[in-house]
């Protein structure tokens, strides 16, 4: 059995209770690598102000890169940031394909692959969230509409990391969660998780990355969320965290880029911080995310370890195998909890 046949029977047994069924997928070419949309047709969705304030030109931003210059370099060296690696387009369209969410890129890329993973998370939303958070392809989300509903990998991926730590922490019935998202990007996973679940208190994002602390500041401001969320820039993260009490440490896709020096010193400061539980999705490489490893190979699961954080919980991204070999950008998420 062919891979559209395999996912066509994987699907009609998933939707049959929704009353749809697929009859024929024929898209040209081969569809395990057919390109999900034109990354230029992405790009329409802009608010009036961004394009005043999104600009390397901005006080803001050459403020923080400044500052972040001056910061000791073991963290801010970079493995894969580097100048160049934001281009200044991505600036105004930094939920584009670009280096902070790829969505043309990568494995499993393809229009039946958005399909299958949506389909999939739909099933697994155990939370209901699938519903209730949505996309609206803004600053040049790449979207697909699949069953009337408009999904982007953004809000694909959010859910499937919500409901992970929904499996493993309870999350939605904890009272007053405090979040640090260390390499926040964008601020995905704190507009997502925020608007998803009211529990959630303080959600602080902070990255080694000037730039992002600068998107990130616009992007949740934009969303209306200043009174949960907080950006710290990174000169002023230890300081934050000798004053606030932390639940959960989120890291998603980020160590993997980070050099060993760069981790070490962010597990350091958690330990220090007694941040309490800590969730890692590292990037695949060719091991499907089976490992921690990072850009250049080094194991930085070894490094958790070493600062008294020890594995609770290994799943998967795609609980299915079918799933996890064909859907959106296979890994694992792994949870740590710190040992008194």
């Amino acid at each position: 059995m062919g891979f559209k046949s395999r996912v066509r029977k994987y699907l009609n047994k998933k939707i049959e209770r929704y009353d749809h069924k697929i009859i024929k997928i024929e898209p040209p070419g081969d569809e395990h690598s057919e390109p999900l949309i034109s990354p230029e047709n992405s790009k329409t969705e802009l608010p009036e102000e961004a394009q005043n304030y999104l600009k390397p030109d901005n006080s803001r931003l050459q403020d923080l890169e400044m500052r972040y210059a001056s910061f000791d370099q073991k963290v801010t060296t970079p493995l894969v940031w580097t100048d160049g690696t934001v281009q200044p387009d991505d600036l105004k369209y930094f939920r584009g394909d670009n280096a902070y969410v790829w969505q043309l890129r990568g494995d499993n890329m393809s229009t039946m692959s958005y399909v299958l993973t949506s389909y999939y998370v739909k099933s697994a939303d155990k939370l209901g969230i699938y519903e209730k958070l949505e996309e609206d392809g803004l600053f040049g989300a790449v979207t697909l509409r699949v069953d009337n509903k408009v999904i982007s990998r953004d809000l694909l991926d959010s859910i499937i990391e919500i409901n992970f730590l929904e499996r493993h922490l309870n999350l939605s019935n904890l009272k007053d969660v405090s979040v640090l998202d260390i390499g926040a990007g964008y601020g995905r996973l704190a507009h997502r998780m925020t608007s998803a679940l009211p529990n959630i208190k303080n959600y602080l994002c902070t990255d080694g990355v000037a730039v992002s602390t600068f998107i990130s500041e616009y992007h949740l401001r934009f969303r209306g969320l200043e009174d949960r969320t907080t950006v710290i820039p990174l000169d002023q993260i230890e300081k934050i965290l000798s004053q606030r009490s932390i639940d959960l440490a989120v890291n998603i896709h980020s160590f993997s880029e980070c050099h060993i020096s760069a981790i070490e010193w962010w597990l350091s400061l958690l330990a220090k911080s007694r941040v309490t539980h800590l969730i890692i999705a590292p990037n695949a490489f060719k091991n499907g995310g089976r490992l921690m490893l990072t850009k250049d190979g080094q194991d930085f699961g070894e490094v958790i370890e070493k600062y008294g954080y020890k594995l609770v919980a290994q799943d998967p991204k795609y609980s299915d195998p079918a799933v996890q070999e064909w859907a959106v950008n296979p890994t694992y998420y792994y949870l740590f909890q710190l040992q008194s």
